[in-house]
């Protein structure tokens, strides 16, 4: 069984593991979707800023973070397998890894931290 990990008040986030949802329940592939806001983080051991740092899978009771997550996930989907596949080759997986790690996820919480505090502050 795979369970992912996701912000859902992440704009961006929430539109791609939506789309994930309706594909894999279109699919009857079982995968369980769980919204960092509204999950217990201590099952996953995670902060809840860990948690919105990055996209976390766990499959077979390991847990996976950042591009290896998106990996595990695909690898589940048919659709997305070749994606899985490709980004896995030794230096895409690099590119990957270091555009993921230190632009998308960074910009994205960062983006959110600012957007949750705005909101507290109306």
């Amino acid at each position: 069984m795979t369970k992912v990990l996701f912000n859902d008040s992440c704009p961006v986030c929430s539109l791609e593991i939506n789309h994930y949802k309706k594909y894999s329940n279109k699919e009857n592939i079982e995968i369980i979707y769980e919204d960092l806001h509204l999950t217990d983080l201590e099952k996953w051991g995670l902060s809840k800023h860990e948690a919105m740092k990055r996209l976390h899978v766990i499959k077979d009771d390991v847990l996976y973070s950042g591009i290896d997550a998106f990996i595990v996930l695909w690898k589940d989907m048919p659709k997305y397998a070749k994606l899985a596949n490709i980004i896995s080759q030794k230096y895409v997986y690099k590119i990957a890894c270091f555009t993921y790690d230190f632009i998308l996820a960074p910009a994205l919480y960062n983006w959110n931290k600012k957007s949750f505090h705005m909101q507290r502050k109306n």
